[in-house]
């Protein structure tokens, strides 16, 4: 055991990220049921439906499970009080200042944890009273850091200006990932991509086979005017990149953006037109499988590659 698995009484340190479109109940609890933590991700949900996906995933775990809410939504007053009355008190904010909520939540019993990419956000968030850090690096899928930092430079950095638990994110999907991001100081590992393609997640079958087919390099970071996205390139994705490069501004780009294209293509599977979040591991993707199989695979992988370096000898 070591802080992170204390701090959420789990088995492995190992958090499934809350990825919009993707992370619904029957995921989280299948992780959960593994030994990990697994996360509802709130953020393409209106309160009801957080409330109805919070109870379903009570019905299918008794393990701890938490939710994910991205601070720069709104309605998140209503979803932390659903999250209250339910008794979910595991709690991991994103995209917005922690010390917003972190207080409140912690007044009322809930364990915080804040997604940071830099060093100066890791301490606001230590003085804000939050109890871990994610610290995510530019591999992952989603919403970036405007630094690019990749995760094998963020992680010794962060653990470096923090006290508090730092787990790692961004292009981690393997025992061997989860064990470099441990020798570089972190506690945990959250993991997004590999997660999507699995059975239990709620992206679409197209989006999770054209995730399974990507290869190295089919992956960048767009939308930088507005914050920075790591897409899957597509049609949407050569038609932010022109405007790009023809100097559009900020409200363009949001235009653009801001017609439902994420839930288009994530959720409903348009490949074409619609947004495909996801990290650059999933050039390293090859099948679909059952999320608590994955979990097994990667601690065993960790376990065994510790093994044989331990037996390494340097002389």
């Amino acid at each position: 055991m070591n802080r992170i698995t204390r701090l959420f009484d789990i088995r492995y340190p190992i958090i499934q990220a809350g990825m919009i479109w993707c992370s619904g109940w029957r995921l989280a609890s299948a992780v959960s049921n593994a030994g990990g933590l697994g996360l509802i991700g709130a953020g393409s949900m209106d309160p009801g439906l957080l409330r109805e996906q919070v109870r379903k995933c009570k019905q299918a775990t008794n393990h701890p499970f938490g939710v994910n809410i991205p601070l720069m939504y709104e309605r998140n007053d209503e979803k932390f009080s659903i999250l209250e009355e339910e008794n979910v008190k595991i709690v991991v904010t994103s995209a917005g200042n922690p010390s917003t909520w972190t207080h409140i939540l912690k007044d009322q019993g809930f364990t915080v944890v804040h997604v940071i990419a830099n060093s100066k956000f890791a301490v606001k968030c230590q003085n804000a009273g939050v109890d871990a850090v994610v610290a995510e690096g530019f591999e992952a899928g989603g919403h970036n850091g405007r630094e690019e930092t990749t995760t094998m430079v963020l992680i010794p950095q962060i653990c470096k200006s923090v006290t508090i638990p730092v787990i790692a994110a961004g292009g981690i999907a393997s025992g061997k990932a989860m064990l470099a991001a441990f020798a570089l100081g972190a506690e945990g590992v959250q993991i997004g991509s590999r997660f999507v393609a699995t059975p239990e997640s709620s992206a679409h079958p197209l989006f999770k086979q054209m995730i399974v087919e990507a290869s190295e390099g089919d992956t960048m970071l767009s939308l930088k005017r507005i914050g920075p996205v790591r897409l899957l390139k597509n049609n949407f994705f050569r038609e932010v990149h022109q405007l790009e490069d023809a100097g559009a501004s900020a409200d363009e780009l949001s235009a653009l953006l801001g017609q439902g294209r994420a839930k288009k293509g994530m959720l409903e599977g348009n490949l074409d037109e619609g947004e495909l979040e996801i990290g650059q591991v999933s050039g390293l993707i090859s099948e679909l499988k059952p999320a608590g199989e994955i979990v097994e695979e990667i601690m065993k992988e960790f376990r065994d590659v510790q093994t044989k370096i331990i037996q390494y000898s340097f002389k």
